[in-house]
């Protein structure tokens, strides 16, 4: 579609094309990059065969394959969504050979400027330095500033509360107070301490070192530091707790010490976990995922508490605590697991429970650790369900960590609509975030979005459909129905309210009529009323004088029994036809500051700047939008200046007749310009007879028929952008070199008409006096 009002998605595509040939440095067209995208596109199908494929391919091109392989396991850990596209476009490129060749010397050319900028901006800085030193001032500034961005980056200083995640502008987190700088004891992990020391246990008989290991085990399984096991610092924030133990231990014995650790490694991994994505930043997903971790963590240190009573009675031994723990360590292995790769994914909402339900799926054979995912991934999804359930069946987003799948873009309130409607509502302010989707909602995402769109347009006017506790289940059908009943409802309950209440199909046909030229009787009698008005300058024009001669030959026609005529309106535009589409197609390119330069020097006359306008109210306004009307008017001021010029041919028609009193030696010299005239008039009754008779009418007849068959308003959107889409192609007025000529050869006949008209006075005059003298 290279029409004027592409849709935002295409927008992008275009700037990113863009942005990409002027890096390059490459002197093609945007527009050519982009054709070649959409002629050579296709979906992207990640599979785990055809990633490695890719890896495995680009390794074998790779001057150093083990840093690559490195960094691919590195990403890959993170769980990033984009990593096998991009993987897949880089062995493409390693394939290309050309292609590598042209991005190598580009590189090098890209490396040597920015060498040469560094050395320019570390001579200015240079400068700089010298002219800050002239004062006191200046120093202690800079001086603070660097202290400041010194100790807010430094990763020791920082907290579990203190690390903060891009969310936008309008998201306002509480301010919470930093509990663990302030009281570290208060955390349920192991406590810093650089200054514990191991108690050493050499020369203790080995049954006395039980007794001590059990019981610093225990400790360490609650995350508190012992005497002869201690936790090492760790550097990572994320990363696994290790234990020192004390020297001199028998064997054995630490042996089943270093079994049993793991647990209190997982154990901490999880803690850190659950305190850190407790913080607001984070999101409802993660609290929720934090909270059920927190309820099993209860359990673990009851399981551990019970531990303790046995050692207390002396039955506890390190043969028994290792027979114990299995299943709790086992239990623990999956939650670690779980927090690290979300740790390390730095992941919120949509991908959290992708994560999980991947984890879930992947269980199977496993029963008590499925149920446990089950157990995690259900508990993650109660606050996203949620905010699922009151979108689908209320119209409304209440997402304040922006996590949902569907973003609000605030762009315009609903309450304004009547009044200042723009398409913008419709197509921008509900977007999907891809990034955001579950899997297990991806093949549902735009019935969710369009199920929660419909019923935001008629939840004033309708009641809402009947709500159903949407919960994750292994088995996607319960909560996908209950989507699609709430999507029926919406889709169906909006389309009557459109074509019923508001009688839609009424309003395009009395839309048709007026700026398509379809009321014969009213564009007659309209021109004939305001010829002499719209060939005044745009300046001298009376605009209330314009909407009096509109609404008379409203009252005086067929349009007169239309009951919309009302919502008809004159519109004086700034520019003419063609800077209108030429600024549209030659959108984010160099000719449209030309364009935009010469509108200011036109000196319009109405003719050139008229257009009808239509007043649209909510909900008929989301297909009679501000780009279908805008639309409309560049069909209606192309067909309406055709029939200006087609009445000033048939005026200078009037001529012939004065012409035949002559002589016929006289007559005769007339006869090649009447001819011309003839065959001007030919050519654009022949060009309306087009536009008018092959490419309107058998589109709205074809239009007609795919609004019979359509079931939801998104489908009436895409017939009424199609119906558009034909007859601005296929009128010409989308082809830049097409549109030009035609418009010249109209240009051509109007000079042609007005030279006979300003010459008819003077031939008449003579030919009467050599015919009397």
């Amino acid at each position: 579609m290279i029409i004027a009002y592409v849709i935002m998605g295409d927008f992008k595509v275009h700037h990113l094309v863009k942005e990409l040939v002027e890096f390059l440095g490459s002197s093609s067209s945007p527009e050519k990059c982009m054709d070649i995208i959409q002629r050579n596109s296709a979906p992207f199908t990640s599979s785990h065969t055809a990633s490695q494929t890719a890896v495995r391919n680009i390794s074998q091109h790779s001057p150093n394959p083990a840093a690559f392989l490195s960094k691919y396991e590195e990403l890959k850990s993170k769980n990033l969504d984009s990593l096998g596209p991009f993987v897949n476009l880089l062995s493409r490129i390693s394939d290309d050979k050309r292609l590598k060749t042209y991005l190598e010397r580009h590189a090098v050319n890209v490396t040597a400027s920015e060498a040469s900028s560094e050395s320019t901006s570390a001579t200015s800085l240079h400068i700089d330095d010298k002219s800050l030193s002239k004062t006191t001032e200046d120093h202690a500034h800079i001086r603070s500033r660097l202290k400041k961005k010194v100790t807010s980056t430094d990763g020791k200083k920082l907290g579990p509360f203190e690390k903060s995640i891009n969310l936008s502008s309008r998201t306002k987190l509480p301010k919470v107070p930093n509990w663990w700088a302030e009281r570290p004891f208060m955390t349920m992990d192991f406590v810093q301490d650089l200054s514990a020391n191991l108690t050493p246990l050499a020369g203790i008989p080995p049954s006395s070192q039980e007794n001590y290991l059990l019981e610093d085990l225990l400790y360490c399984l609650s995350g508190i530091t012992g005497n002869h096991i201690i936790p090492q610092a760790i550097i990572d924030p994320h990363g696994h707790v290790t234990f020192s133990i004390s020297e001199g231990i028998d064997l054995p014995l630490k042996e089943l010490v270093n079994r049993v650790l793991p647990l209190a490694s997982h154990y901490s991994m999880v803690a850190r976990f659950v305190e850190v994505k407790s913080s607001f930043e984070y999101g409802v997903v993660n609290h929720a995922l934090a909270a059920a971790m927190q309820g099993l963590l209860k359990d673990y240190l009851v399981f551990v508490a019970q531990l303790e009573t046995e050692h207390r009675k002396g039955l506890l031994t390190l043969h028994k605590l290792w027979f114990y723990i299995q299943p709790t360590l086992r239990t623990m292995e999956i939650l670690s697991v779980i927090a690290d790769t979300i740790n390390k994914a730095d992941a919120r909402g949509g991908k959290v429970l992708s994560y999980l339900h991947e984890q879930t799926t992947s269980a199977m054979g496993e029963q008590s650790g499925q149920e446990l995912c089950l157990y995690l991934t259900q508990a993650a999804c109660v606050p996203y369900m949620e905010i699922l359930e009151k979108w689908v069946y209320k119209g409304v987003i209440n997402d304040p960590y922006e996590e949902f799948l569907v973003e609000d873009n605030e762009i315009i309130e609903m309450e304004e609509l009547p009044q200042n409607y723009s398409d913008d509502y419709w197509e921008k302010r509900y977007t999907i975030r891809r990034e955001r989707i579950p899997s297990f909602l991806e093949k549902v995402a735009d019935v969710i979005l369009r199920t929660g769109k419909y019923l935001n347009v008629i939840r004033k006017a309708v009641k809402s459909p009947q709500a159903e506790e949407i919960v994750y289940t292994i088995k996607q059908r319960q909560y996908v129905e209950a989507i699609e009943r709430a999507y029926l409802f919406a889709s169906k309950t909006l389309l009557d309210l459109l074509m019923e209440e508001n009688h839609l199909m009424k309003r395009l046909r009395s839309v048709k009529h007026y700026f398509l030229l379809d009321q014969g009787d009213f564009i007659v009698q309209f021109m004939d009323l305001c010829e002499e008005e719209l060939q005044k300058k745009i300046d001298e024009i009376v605009p209330t004088r314009l909407e009096s001669l509109l609404e008379l030959a409203l009252r005086t026609s067929a349009a007169n029994n239309d009951p919309f005529k009302d919502d008809m309106c004159a519109e004086l535009l700034p520019y003419d036809l063609m800077f209108q589409i030429f600024k549209i197609l030659t959108i984010e390119t160099r000719d449209e500051e030309e364009y935009r330069v010469q509108s200011q020097n036109f000196d319009l006359t109405g003719l050139e700047s008229f257009s009808f306008g239509y007043n649209v109210k909510w909900p008929v306004s989301l297909v009679l939008n501000q780009k279908a009307i805008a639309c409309y008017q560049m069909i209606f001021r192309h067909l309406f200046y055709c029939k200006h010029v087609e009445r000033l041919l048939c005026s200078v028609w009037l001529s012939n007749k004065v012409a035949k009193s002559f002589p016929l030696m006289a007559s005769q010299t007339y006869g090649p310009a009447f001819a011309l005239q003839q065959r001007m008039l030919n050519c654009v009754q022949n060009l309306e007879y087009y536009m008018m008779f092959e490419v309107i009418e058998p589109s709205w007849h074809e239009f007609l028929e795919n609004m019979e068959k359509v079931n939801n308003v998104d489908e009436v959107l895409l017939c009424h952008s199609n119906f558009l889409d034909i007859c601005l192609n296929n009128c010409m007025l989308t082809n830049p070199s097409l549109l030009p000529t035609v418009h010249k050869l109209l240009g051509v006949c109007v000079k042609f008409a007005d030279f006979i008209k300003h010459m008819r006075t003077y031939f008449v005059d003579a030919e009467l006096t050599s015919m009397l003298g």
